[in-house]
């Protein structure tokens, strides 16, 4: 569960978020390690649930390399199209390859040396 003192934790993930680069994905638990201990999957997905226009949603998808957003929004395919809009491309079971399109942000300057070496996420 977030740090309850946590009360900006909604707009730290909207910046990472808006960090991702037009044609590129980042996964909800890529996101949940970014923001620490005590965030899951889930919780940056509920939080992208509130996310305005301004923040590009439909790049962050799940582990799989695909959209989770089936009985969320309308049209069920909305998050897949706007992806492919940026250059994304889907296989027959709706999914991106990770490889090719995953975005790792650099990793922070201000970040210690030894959280540097815990996470995986960031490229270094």
């Amino acid at each position: 569960m977030p740090d309850k003192t946590d009360h900006d934790y909604r707009e730290r993930v909207f910046r990472i978020v808006r960090m991702i680069p037009r044609g590129h994905v980042m996964t909800y638990g890529q996101i949940a390690e970014i923001l620490g201990e005590g965030y899951t999957p889930r919780t940056v997905g509920f939080v992208m649930h509130s996310s305005n226009d301004k923040t590009p949603w439909h790049r962050v998808i799940n582990a799989q390399g695909g959209c989770s957003t089936r009985g969320l929004v309308f049209p069920h395919d909305k998050q897949q199209r706007l992806l492919e809009a940026e250059g994304v491309s889907f296989n027959e079971r709706g999914r991106c390859e990770l490889q090719k399109y995953l975005w790792i942000p650099e990793e922070p300057k201000a970040r210690s040396k030894a959280r540097a070496k815990k996470l995986t996420l960031f490229k270094t």
